[in-house]
């Protein structure tokens, strides 16, 4: 016979382990079946080239009001990326080597253009859905930079810079997430981007989720990969691969989007809803670790946009080694554990590096996550976020890919699981009053 709980969460990231937190402290029963062996979903601090590197999801900001409010209260503080000194860049034709302040002055006056209109269209960031957002959403990122009045070289710098940003190919990304992104800085690029790649958690992504972990009484199940989900009457039944039955009145679901479709749910998904887990998103990228001779001042690169690997940004220096984290578009096309393979893209950006080691997780080839941080396609916000984020049955979605504000980042995850926590225990003292 199934065990049985007030709610069920599946997925131990920080959608799962805020929901967690929130429910089991109201004195709810709350069961985490988590398919991994390890809390934290797609941040994963991990000793590797001999340190603590973060494999996955990494920066904060204190523009990010939940991730920042859980920081205070856990007493968690910062440790600033270095600031770059140097840069390197491709120009659509050739290598250009200056200063970071050079490459940020060739990408501010695209960047102020193409996004100047993110305060109108999002004049509340937090409530994504709105009249200005339906009129925008069917227009691709890259078509509104195709129609920039700029210079080729800074055409193909802003390219790269957004392919960046959405750890893919931005043939088919939405407008509206570049917009939706920058208008959460009150409509600065500049700050944005720093929210983007400059403050990491003290102590790793690690010591915030173990601090959240530390505070709920919820019980936890690791290598519990959830295979069925059984809506009945009173009640919904999770079943695992290996057979495992647990049932609860509401199941909290923080899996991301793209693997919605392991899952089979009786009844059927909505279609809005299968429909956007089937179309996906674009954060289907790589990032690799790897580290270089020598200790090398502060340095950032802009490559092509259809590069393997796009960006580079020394992050340490250490014992003889400076340690380098690279971002490609398509995880296909490099494999981060290749140091040959990571050299022959260094080689055209930064020349005269030679690297001895590299790392990294294949984010899009893991079963449990098939994607790196979400970012979205055309019509995502008017067709697929209002369905994702309404209650399906028993059954309610949580994470990082649905939240209203900072989507694809540790803060969008808090939020989502701060609001379907809460929204769970409204629905339960209706019933029960």
């Amino acid at each position: 016979m199934a065990r049985s709980y007030d709610t069920i969460v599946v997925g131990a990231g920080f959608a799962g382990l805020t929901a967690a937190r929130e429910l089991s402290r109201a004195g709810q029963s709350v069961l985490v079946l988590e398919a991994r062996d390890r809390i934290g979903g797609r941040t994963w601090l991990d000793r590797r080239l001999g340190m603590e590197l973060e494999l996955g999801g990494t920066w904060v900001h204190w523009t990010q009001p939940h991730v920042w409010a859980e920081l205070s209260r856990y007493g968690i503080g910062l440790a600033p990326s270095p600031v770059p000194e140097n840069a390197y860049w491709w120009d659509g034709s050739s290598l250009v080597a200056g200063s970071a302040d050079e490459l940020l002055e060739l990408l501010d006056e695209p960047n102020r253009v193409l996004t100047a209109s993110s305060r109108e269209v999002f004049p509340q960031p937090f409530r994504p859905l709105s009249t200005q957002v339906r009129e925008v959403d069917s227009r691709s990122l890259a078509d509104e930079i195709a129609a920039l009045p700029i210079s080729a070289e800074r055409r193909a710098l802003i390219e790269s810079f957004w392919t960046l940003n959405f750890n893919g190919n931005i043939a088919d990304a939405a407008f509206t997430q570049a917009l939706r992104w920058v208008s959460l800085t009150n409509g600065d690029w500049k700050v944005n981007f720093e929210a983007c790649a400059t403050y990491k958690i003290a102590g790793g992504t690690r010591a915030l989720a173990e601090a959240i972990l530390q505070d709920t009484p919820a019980d936890f199940v690791f290598g519990a990969d959830v295979r069925d989900i059984t809506q009945e009457q009173s009640s919904a039944v999770v079943t695992t691969v290996d057979g495992t039955e647990y049932s609860a009145r509401d199941v909290i679901l923080t899996v991301p989007l793209q693997t919605l479709t392991r899952i089979h749910f009786e009844p059927a998904l909505p279609q809005p809803v299968s429909m956007a887990a089937d179309h996906g998103q674009l954060g289907l990228g790589v990032k690799a670790w790897f580290t270089v001779e020598g200790e090398h001042r502060p340095f950032v690169a802009l490559g092509g946009s259809d590069w393997p690997l796009n960006f580079f940004q020394s992050e340490y220096v250490r014992d003889g080694l400076t340690y380098v984290i690279g971002f490609g578009p398509d995880a296909s096309a490099l494999d981060p554990n290749d140091p040959e393979a990571v050299q022959r893209v260094l080689n055209r950006l930064v020349p005269d590096l030679r690297v001895t080691a590299s790392v990294g997780h294949d984010w899009v080839g893991d079963k449990f996550s098939k994607e790196t941080w979400p970012m979205h396609r055309t019509g995502y916000l008017s067709d697929s976020l209002p369905a994702l984020q309404q209650p399906l049955g028993r059954i309610r979605l949580s994470g990082s890919d649905i939240a209203d504000g900072w989507g694809g980042f540790i803060d969008g995850a808090i939020e989502s699981g701060l609001k379907v926590a809460h929204a769970v225990l409204t629905a339960s003292r209706l019933v029960s009053a």
